[in-house]
């Protein structure tokens, strides 16, 4: 298997959403991402001419990720709890009354919006990315080692 960036491992974790997700290809150690839409015509067996030729190359590797065992899946949206990522940052601050502020804030409904406007306002925005940037690159090097592959920092 060949090295891979642990850059490129974060970037892809952090360009899933619930509706698609990426995997690793062992052999050539390139990442790719596939839809579930395209995931869901593979595992149905539906004809790919239907499609537009670019989901075509999509559906054809999503049959290649279900048959063979080339690819592993890296973490997905639900696996990387970025919640949880805010409440930890939150209990991070040193400045109790700015630590409750954003813990107030990351509470109930519309806690992401919230927690963007209260990061900007105390002026702890650039700390915040370090610490998420930090926290995926956490995830990822944990990823790596849990699946045997061999990274590199960058």
């Amino acid at each position: 298997m060949p090295i891979i960036k642990l850059s490129d491992i974060v970037d892809a974790m952090q360009m899933q959403s619930e509706t698609m997700f990426n995997y690793l290809n062992k052999k050539t150690g390139e990442i790719v991402p596939i839809s579930e839409e395209e995931m869901d015509a593979a595992e149905n067996d539906e004809p790919i001419e239907d499609g537009p030729e670019w989901q075509e190359e999509g559906i054809k590797t999503a049959k290649e990720i279900l048959e063979t065992d080339d690819y592993i899946p890296l973490p997905a949206q639900f696996d990387i709890h970025e919640y949880e990522m805010m409440e930890k940052f939150c209990l991070s601050i040193k400045n109790q009354k700015v630590s409750d502020d954003l813990f107030s804030a990351i509470k109930g409904g519309g806690a992401f919006r919230r927690f963007k406007d209260k990061i900007q306002q105390h002026g702890v925005e650039q700390d915040w990315y370090q610490f998420k940037d930090h926290s995926y690159r956490e995830m990822a090097t944990q990823w790596c080692e849990d699946n045997d592959i061999k990274f590199i920092e960058g």
